[in-house]
């Protein structure tokens, strides 16, 4: 054959194991598993361009040949790359982003996929290439989010009971979801009680009118009245005491724009090349994370960015691209770290991905000696060490640097208020990107009102379940249990207990509860080298429970180990207990967290809300809510200075924020041309049912992740995991999502309000958006007899929709407002 059909032939390859078969054939080509193409390993920067000189002359063998040639990257944009560089060397290659039509002999296709290796078959003349052959390393793929998808700050599903903000109401307290009917429709609504006998119905589609409250201590707010102006009054206070906080605020700002720094130049070639060596497929968020970084060195003033993800999620990642671009150009770079063991996991990831270029490392903690220490400082000092990974060490007054351009702060939450100081010292004119899954109240806070620049990544890593979490009373037996399974599958197990005095009868009393395991011990005062050895015996499984101290909160990353046991877990920190939990679930493996406290103990009220909130917030991603949540927990205290606690306390944290986020704005001369939002009433039966979700809560999440839906796509997204969580969706159910469609839609040609009138849709456009009347004419003669326009100063378009199902007209007012587009 002249040519093979594109269709079989990728089927033929998906299937690729020891031979290839082509639908169209039907038959086995025997002999093409001796037919894989060498690998070109990539060894050297050096070698990079020799291996793809060499690639580029196999190219243009196969074509001369009259080869067919595929080549089968793992992202487009890599694929674009890989079709610009060819053409750069004359071979006329060009990116399909789906297999169809034909592929004919010399060709040479780009396309996007995953296959193990190449293979090449001379009797069908076919040459394949991956990742493998052309970068030397092949691409772990992960769990693709929506690229769209943000999750606000304080997002978090309500409990009833809890105390909210609404926007134009004031302070009430969350009573749940009812169904209501009205005028012969029925619709979802959340129950707000305001002070007195007042209550109010809000719908679900407005959910985002509401915050949750969080105030300066843990006494309850008072709550508003409705109606008259009393929040009104308090509002407008709040917007006149924020003003002097936003100048003081913006004179920050304004000197941070004004501080000289260090202008990096766009990504080199050696750029490209290292981050394509990255093994995995990086996540949405995590391109944009790094976009972001990148492009904030490039300016002429210096970076302060806070990069918050949960554990595992891809952090250090970013980190290591921007400190790559650092030291390209000559540049060093300053990792501060809080604990040792952080700072040798960190050596060992950095060390990994640099291996291939001339980049030195050194490490500074006390598991250095004193002459290696004194080596380093000299070394930093001339030059000669590129990248320093170190604890508050590298914050000591005798570390001097030949040329530092980039410090990068991992766990800024767990430094003191001197350290922090000399940190600002340091970083007068050098970049800063700060790393946290826990960020602290006030960091949190200069974040959301864009006084620091701020990044999410919360994309979780393919196969990785939530922890499943056990807030409990000490229980030999349970404990015993959970110990006696994880050893069983040939795991490890975390035991903590956090006061060096009492550990060692803690060891004895595990070793009688479970006599055949071997237990190792570790905590902060330990010999280094004693320490170092007992984490290197434990991370190589010659241990299988390490009872310790809380110096594993950061730092270990050993998916062997997926049960964690915290002794007098009441005692800890939130963002401690947190942090513990992320020691382990970091496999495709479930894992198992118990947080114990003792029996027949009284919690104290902070306790109890800590321990609630670790349980409550199992689910990947929780980072960010757990940092709230510890705000709400201890108040917002004086994060923003004493004189604001009342303020602060009037109308809610939140909302405190965005005043003073539009008061810096407005003083920035930012004015903001929100197209307000489509107001629709639609006398329709759209609501979750409880025979469909009877949880109020999750309710609640897909009230919110409907709210959020921004394009078509979203939504069809949304409707696939109804029906994938909950089964075939009901009538009413349809409705709800058919609705926020025609939300998506609305919002995108420009409609002020549509409504229900004598069996009629009547869609109302926004002031100003002027009507193609050709247009308008032409829908009236596609939907003949249903649809009407007039052409008025404010222009109408009426669907009659009598006689119709709700779904029926539903549909028809969707294809109308896709005729409008």
């Amino acid at each position: 054959d002249m040519y093979v059909d594109w269709v079989d032939l990728w089927s033929g390859i998906q299937k690729f194991s020891s031979a290839i078969y082509f639908s169209t054939l039907g038959k086995k080509i025997p002999g093409i598993e001796d037919a894989k193409l060498q690998q070109m390993p990539i060894k050297s920067p050096e070698h990079f361009h020799a291996n793809l000189e060499s690639f580029v002359k196999k190219i243009h063998h196969w074509r001369k040949s009259h080869y067919r040639v595929l080549l089968i990257v793992s992202t487009e944009e890599r694929g674009n790359r890989l079709v610009e560089f060819l053409r750069g060397n004359d071979i006329p290659a060009q990116y399909e982003k789906s297999i169809s039509g034909r592929l004919k002999l010399g060709n040479c296709i780009v396309t996007k996929g995953s296959l193990e290796t190449g293979l090449e078959y001379p009797g069908y003349k076919l040459a394949v290439y991956t990742d493998f052959e052309i970068y030397g390393k092949k691409r772990i793929g992960r769990r693709v989010g929506r690229t769209e998808q943000q999750v606000h700050l304080t997002e978090r599903d309500l409990t009833i009971g809890d105390y909210v903000v609404h926007v134009n109401h004031g302070i009430g307290q969350y009573l749940g979801v009812e169904t209501l009917e009205v005028q012969k429709t029925h619709k979802d609504y959340l129950l707000i009680r305001f002070a007195g006998k007042d209550r109010l119905y809000v719908p679900t589609d407005q959910i985002d009118m509401l915050q949750r409250y969080v105030g300066v201590n843990d006494q309850p707010p008072k709550l508003s009245k409705l109606g008259g102006g009393e929040w009104t009054r308090v509002k407008r206070r709040v917007k006149e005491s924020v003003q002097e906080m936003a100048q003081g605020l913006l004179d920050l700002y304004a000197v941070r724009e004004a501080t000289e720094g260090f202008n990096y130049p766009p990504d080199s070639p050696w750029q490209q090349e290292f981050e394509d060596a990255f093994p995995y497929e990086e996540t949405p968020d995590q391109i944009r994370a790094i976009e972001e970084v990148k492009r904030d060195m490039e300016k002429p003033k210096p970076m302060d960015r806070l990069l918050c993800g949960d554990v595992g999620y891809g952090k250090t990642e970013v980190a290591i691209r921007a400190a790559f671009k650092a030291v390209s150009i000559g540049k060093q770079v300053a990792v501060l770290v809080p604990t040792t063991i952080l700072a040798q996991q960190h050596n060992r990831t950095f060390t990994e991905r640099f291996e291939n270029y001339p980049v030195t490392i050194g490490v500074l903690s006390r598991f250095q000696s004193a002459t290696q220490q004194k080596k380093i400082i000299k070394g930093l000092k001339s030059g000669v060490v590129d990248i320093v990974i170190g604890t508050h060490r590298l914050l000591s007054k005798d570390i001097e640097y030949h040329d530092l351009g980039l410090v990068v702060v991992d766990e800024e939450q767990r430094f003191g208020v001197a350290q922090k100081e000399r940190l600002k010292e340091i970083c007068k004119n050098v970049d800063v990107l700060t790393l946290s899954a826990t960020p602290i109240p006030r960091t949190l806070h200069m974040a959301m009102v864009g006084v620091r620049d701020m990044s999410l990544i919360e994309t979780p890593p393919e196969d990785r379940f939530p922890i499943r979490t056990y807030v409990l009373e000490w229980n030999d037996e349970t404990i015993i249990q959970a110990i006696t399974r994880e050893l069983s599958r040939q795991g490890q197990v975390y035991f903590v207990y956090n006061r060096i005095q009492g550990i060692e009868s803690m060891y004895r009393r595990l070793q009688e509860m479970v006599p055949d395991a071997k237990i190792a011990l570790a905590h902060g005062q330990m010999d280094e080298n004693r320490l170092e050895q007992v984490m290197l015996d434990f991370y190589n499984g010659e241990y299988d429970i390490l009872l310790c101290t809380t110096i594993i909160e950061t730092g270990m990353d050993i998916s062997n180990v997926n049960t964690l046991v915290i002794y007098d877990a009441d005692h800890l920190g939130l963002a401690q207990l947190y942090q513990l939990r992320g020691r382990v679930g970091r496999s495709n493996r479930v894992a198992y967290a118990y947080f114990t406290y003792r029996r027949d103990k009284i919690l104290t009220e902070d306790a109890e809300k800590r321990l609630q909130a670790i349980k409550e917030f199992s689910e990947l991603g929780s980072g960010i809510k757990i940092a709230m949540r510890d705000l709400e927990i201890r108040g917002a205290g004086n994060i923003l200075g004493p004189e604001q606690h009342g303020f602060i306390s009037s109308v809610g944290f939140e909302l405190y924020c965005r005043l003073l986020d539009e008061a810096i704005k407005k003083l920035k001369g930012e004015v903001s041309h929100k197209i307000p939002e489509p107001m629709l009433d639609l006398s329709v039966d759209a609501y979750i049912g409880d025979s469909y979700i009877s949880d109020p809560k999750q309710k609640v999440e897909f009230y919110k992740k409907m709210a959020a839906v921004k394009t078509l796509e979203e939504a069809v997204e949304l409707e696939v995991e109804f029906e994938d969580r909950f089964g075939d969706l009901p009538d009413s159910v349809r409705n709800l999502l058919l609705v926020t469609q025609i939300k998506v839609l609305a919002r995108g040609v420009g409609i002020a309000s549509i409504f229900t009138d004598k069996g009629m849709y009547v869609i109302r456009m926004l002031p100003g958006i002027i009507c193609e009347r050709e247009k308008y004419n032409a829908l009236v003669r596609s939907f003949r007899g249903r649809v009407g326009y007039t052409h008025k100063r404010n222009p109408q378009v009426k669907i009659k929709v009598r006689g119709l199902s709700d779904f029926e007209a539903l549909t028809l007012l969707k294809q109308v407002l896709e005729g409008m587009k």
